[in-house]
């Protein structure tokens, strides 16, 4: 989970995350917005993949955004996704300490996304990190921003003609 002390040891950067998939699993994309609050400056990027999930999305936008990092920092995580808090919050603490396993009963569940989550945990260790849970589609500009970037890898991904053909009811959907 993350690290709890003094930020002042670290270097403080905000990370505004969001992930999309249409049909969910389908076309998915992922964006982040990781900016220096003291200079303003700022690093936008975004990506795609032909096959995947909304929440496989939402962990990839979070671990492409730590990986844009030259040095340890403090992180102030921005992100919609309930799935992404609440993994870092509650799960991802439980799955370590129980060696990756989900349940306590000693019944072994498959924890989905496995791959990005101890990604996602290797990435912490290097960072502290500060979970801000935000609204969806509630206005709140740099997650508007990434939801939009995300959306456009999932067309590019697609190619144009896709994009053509789609009607309003086949918009990518956000699942949190």
């Amino acid at each position: 989970m993350p690290k709890k002390g003094s930020t002042s040891n670290y270097y403080v950067v905000q990370l505004f995350t969001d992930g999309a998939c249409k049909n969910n699993p389908g076309p998915g994309g992922w964006a982040f917005i990781l900016r220096d609050p003291a200079t303003g400056r700022q690093i936008k990027r975004s990506g795609s993949e032909v096959r995947t999930t909304n929440n496989r999305m939402e962990l990839m936008a979070v671990i492409r955004g730590l990986e844009a990092l030259r040095r340890p920092c403090h992180v102030v995580l921005y992100t919609d996704s309930t799935y992404v808090g609440r993994g870092l919050t509650e799960w991802l603490p439980k799955w370590k300490a129980r060696n990756w396993i989900s349940s306590s009963t000693g019944l072994t569940r498959t924890i989905k996304n496995l791959d990005l989550w101890k990604r996602l945990d290797q990435l912490l260790k290097q960072h502290q990190l500060e979970y801000v849970p935000v609204r969806g589609h509630s206005g709140h500009p740099e997650n508007e921003e990434c939801d939009r970037m995300a959306v456009a890898a999932i067309r590019q991904v697609v190619g144009e003609d896709s994009r053509a053909r789609r009607s309003s009811q086949d918009q990518p959907r956000r699942r949190s």
